[in-house]
This record gives structure tokens, sequence and C-alpha cells, in this order.
């Protein structure tokens, strides 16, 4: 009999031994739902909060943020970017633009930045107004890349032109890379692009920025990834 009782005692801590493990796992997956939960909708309402300056300051320069090309013409979402950058030249707000975006690979022959030149110059905008940035993937890139571009010209002021829920990472991006403290993001609310899918996606580009933020403050390299 005391044999048996013997036998039996191991089995019950094993058997107990992994009931705990599971509720442990299932209490460190309720946490990270959670946390995940919290920083989604923390970042919604970043998102959601952003608001144009009014009025809009003047400066040296526009940095248009691009997008596709479809058949080398602006996207009807690019489009709306270049129309406020063009109505902020009309109104005296800039006297000069940076137009960043490099070649998408979606057919087009064009880099953004050319696409977006033509488009101005179509609407009356002279050439020499016009710089290009026609190396950038990625909106890390878009500002990293034309943060040199305005030193070289003496532009302290600037303006970063974009679509309101892309405004905040591009204002946190340029904050990284140490902009002039003069610097706004402008953020217009589109009339042609979904904003359901546009705040998701924007919540999972924002969540890898922070990440890939960390790891460069770290001194990790990263390649093209923003």
């Amino acid at each position: 009999m005391k044999q048996t009782v013997i036998a039996k005692r191991p089995h019950k801590r094993s058997a107990r031994k992994r009931s705990n493990k599971f509720l442990l796992l299932l209490r460190i997956c309720a946490w990270v739902m959670a946390l995940g939960a919290f920083w989604c909708a923390y970042l919604l309402w970043v998102i959601n909060s952003y608001e144009m300056p009014k009025p809009v300051p003047k400066a040296d320069a526009a940095v248009i943020l691009g997008a596709a090309l479809w058949s080398d013409q602006p996207s009807p979402g690019l489009r709306e970017r270049l129309d406020l950058g063009l109505q902020l030249y009309k109104q005296g707000n800039v006297k000069y633009f940076i137009l960043s975006g490099g070649h998408d690979h979606n057919g087009s022959t064009l880099s953004e930045a050319e696409g977006m030149r033509n488009y101005l110059v179509s609407k009356g905008v002279p050439a020499e107004r016009m710089v290009l940035e026609e190396d950038s993937r990625s909106t890390y890139e878009n500002l990293l890349f034309s943060k040199p571009l305005a030193k070289k010209r003496g532009w302290e002021k600037l303006l970063i032109v974009s679509h309101d829920f892309h405004a905040p990472r591009a204002a946190d991006i340029a904050s990284y890379l140490d902009y002039p403290a003069a610097t706004t993001a402008l953020g217009l609310k589109s009339q042609v692009l979904s904003v359901a899918f546009n705040q998701s996606r924007e919540v999972l580009a924002f969540t890898k920025w922070k990440m890939d933020e960390l790891l460069l403050r770290m001194g990790v390299n990263l390649p093209n990834s923003f």
C-alpha cells in the first residue's frame, strides 16, 4: 500500500507543475494582448488628435513626402499633398519645395520626385523653385535625405507636407533626425483615401518605426525598412 502511494506522488507533482506553467503562459499572453491593445489605442489617439496648425506658419520650403505614381502621374492621394503644397506656394507660405520620393517599382518610369515636379510645373510653379530628392523609399529616408538638401541651401524653416494620419509619425521622425526647431508637419484630411485602412496601416507603420528607432539608438544600422 505504501509503495502505491509513493509511486503516485511524482505523477501528481508533475501534473501540478504542468498546470502552473500553462496558467503562467496564459497570464503572459493576456498581459501581452492587453499591452498591445493599449498601445494600438494610444497610437490611434495620437493619429486622431492631430490638427493642422492655424494659421499655417511661413517657411523657407515645403518638404512634400512622396507617394505612388500611377503610370508616371501622381496618384489621387499624392495629388492631394501636391495641391496643399501648391496652395502654400500661392499664399506665400513657402517659396521653394523639396520633392522627396524615389522609384517605387510599380511600373512607373519616373521617380516620385520627378512625377511631383512635372505636376507642379503643369500648375505654373517654376522648375527652379524645386529640389528633387530621388533616393528615398520610405518616410524615414524621405526625411533623412531631405535634411542635407535644406541645410545646403540655408533653409531653417520647413513645412513637412503629408496627410493627417501620416503627419504625427513624420513629425516624430523629424524630431529624431534633429530637424530645425521651426519645422512643422502639415497633414490634410484626404477626400480620396480610406480612413479606416490608412489609420490601421499607420498604427503598424508607427509601431515598426518606434521599434526601429530603438535599434537605431542602440547603434544598429538598419536596411531600408521604414
